[in-house]
């Protein structure tokens, strides 16, 4: 009769299904964050939009590129101060982020029919939903595409600044095209590369904080879908 504490096969498994279920919680965290995120965006979005005052204020000056580019400077920040940041700190810049995302989104809904908006974002959650599936079991590996990807979002960029001053409507459709192709194929990506940021051995605190680092990564995805879809295909008031 076999002793199951001397068994490697039975200490193996053992292993396994523990790795599993703290993977599923990791990930489990990570999409939490990244939906909660999202609905406090939407909020604040919703309520600032009804204030003209408030929404006269941010966009009529130079404050409009602040509000804008706040963001991306913190979650810059986020990734290079992730290890020495405590899990409060990294929590609490996650909702200054989220609720300036919603500050820069608000014109959205001066632009598009509430309708439509709501539309296009339920679209895109299938998309995302799928490519972040896929991205989670699949076993080949997506770097390569992923590196390719990256390329084509800095290429947007480019594009992006250079249409500012062209303001052309064909090459923004183009632009919004390839977003759309861009952050959906990332989608996959960011994915399968925050499941291998998981790592037992890590403390409770560390895990919760590349969790939200994962959250971020994944909330990008979805924004810039959203935004790209709702430019090719939303109706405008």
């Amino acid at each position: 009769m076999s002793n199951n504490f001397n068994d490697p096969i039975s200490h193996s498994s053992a292993r396994t299904a523990s790795m599993d279920v703290g993977l599923r919680t990791y990930m489990i965290s990570v999409y939490n964050y990244m939906a909660m995120g999202l609905g406090f965006t939407g909020l604040v979005s919703y309520l600032v939009a009804g204030q003209p005052g408030l929404m006269q204020a941010i966009f009529s000056g130079p404050q409009a590129y602040i509000v804008m580019f706040a963001p991306l400077i913190l979650v810059m920040v986020i990734g290079a101060k992730l290890q020495k940041l405590s899990f409060a700190k990294v929590q609490a810049l996650f909702w200054i982020f989220a609720g300036l995302m919603g500050l820069s989104l608000s014109s959205i809904f001066m632009v598009y029919e509430l309708g439509s908006i709501a539309k296009t974002f339920f679209i895109t959650a299938s998309m995302f939903g799928a490519m972040s599936i896929y991205g989670y079991t699949t076993q080949r590996d997506l770097t390569s595409m992923g590196s390719f990807l990256y390329m084509g979002v800095i290429g947007l960029i480019i594009a992006s600044v250079v249409n500012m001053f062209m303001q052309s409507g064909t090459m923004q459709y183009v632009l919004s095209m390839f977003s759309v192709l861009i952050f959906t194929g990332l989608t996959a990506y960011d994915t399968q590369t925050i499941k291998s940021y998981y790592n037992p051995s890590e403390s409770k605190e560390n895990l919760g904080k590349i969790a939200i680092y994962g959250a971020i990564q994944l909330y990008i995805d979805f924004i810039n879908i959203f935004l790209a879809l709702l430019q090719l295909f939303g109706n405008r008031r």
